[in-house]
């Protein structure tokens, strides 16, 4: 397993994240018991989750993830042995209507969130702490001043941004810079080989545009999470058909690229996603999720996957 540093105390980021999305809800307990154990064993490092996981989900609530993820380490005894990360702000305001009404990034509602995802998680600190989307009804400087207070109460580690823009990104880093506050480091946005169409709108979520990764390119601290890189099955499963917003002329010279690829290297497309991605310019951990320890297993396998100059060249210039 490769590891990448994220700056915090405890062990190294392994260079695959384990995204723990459907924990809980459309994974059962046991198979999610299972996955875990076969990241750990492989020497994954990294487990992703948040405190809305997986609330759209027929019965869920939000709170599976963190939860059983909770259970899990009770019973492993490993949390020094894990980097673990969560997310607070996307959680949905009962009986008011999501994404319209979230719980935001206030002061108190972080403050309240952090409490909840660390007694859920069964732990005194989360590693990775992320902002889970904007909140533009509260001052960035009172989400950065309530980040830095649970980082000095030793509660979070290192600070992230998920569904950010560039912008926001720079802007909140300035006046943390400022003010001498922990400022984020981590950005977790959808990202993948394909690109989506310009037009494309993902309401909340935001996608690694190019203005996102140019700054992060530039910014040696920063370190970019893909989520979602995998597109949901889309590449490789006849029944999860590519979303039109991927839907545009130069993706099929791109899908044909990959073809190409994996044939050449004996890999799946998907493992060739993960390897292009790995390799990546912009220092990029993928955020994998999985419903089964086969799935995990093909994830693990690009670790070892090295695409040549040539390969890669074909890829990036697909069109």
């Amino acid at each position: 397993m490769l590891y990448r540093s994220l700056g915090v105390d405890g062990p190294k980021a392994s260079a695959l994240c384990l995204g723990a999305m459907t924990f809980g809800t459309t994974v059962d307990e046991q198979t999610a018991t299972a996955i875990l154990d076969r990241f750990t064993e492989a020497g994954g490092t990294f487990v992703d989750t948040s405190n809305n996981y997986a609330f759209w989900a027929p019965g869920g609530t939000g709170y599976e993830s963190e939860e059983l993820l909770g259970r899990w380490i009770a019973r492993r005894r490993n949390r020094d042995e894990l980097v673990l990360a969560t997310k607070a702000g996307a959680r949905p305001v009962p009986e008011l209507p999501f994404p319209a009404h979230m719980e935001g990034l206030s002061a108190a509602a972080l403050r309240n969130a952090a409490e909840g995802s660390l007694r859920r998680l069964g732990t005194d600190r989360v590693d990775v702490y992320y902002a889970h989307v904007t909140d533009p009804s509260t001052p960035v400087e009172e989400t950065l001043g309530a980040f830095a207070e649970l980082v000095a109460d030793g509660k979070a580690g290192r600070l992230g941004c998920s569904n950010h823009s560039a912008a926001d990104l720079a802007a909140a880093n300035e006046i943390a810079e400022q003010r001498s506050w922990p400022g984020y480091r981590c950005v977790q946005q959808r990202h993948s080989y394909l690109r989506p169409r310009p037009d494309a709108d993902f309401g909340i979520q935001k996608h690694a545009d190019e203005e996102l990764l140019s700054y992060v390119a530039r910014r040696p601290e920063l370190l970019l999470l893909a989520y979602s890189p995998l597109l949901g099955g889309a590449y490789c499963r006849p029944d999860r058909p590519l979303s039109e917003k991927y839907r545009w002329p130069v993706v099929q010279a791109q899908l044909a690229a990959l073809a190409e690829v994996a044939k050449e290297t004996g890999a799946t497309v998907n493992q060739v996603v993960l390897a292009w991605l790995l390799g990546h310019p912009v220092p990029t951990i993928p955020v994998v999720g999985a419903s089964s320890v086969a799935q995990l297993d093909e994830s693990l396998a690009a670790l070892d996957l090295v695409l040549d100059e040539d390969q890669r060249r074909r890829l990036d210039t697909a069109a």
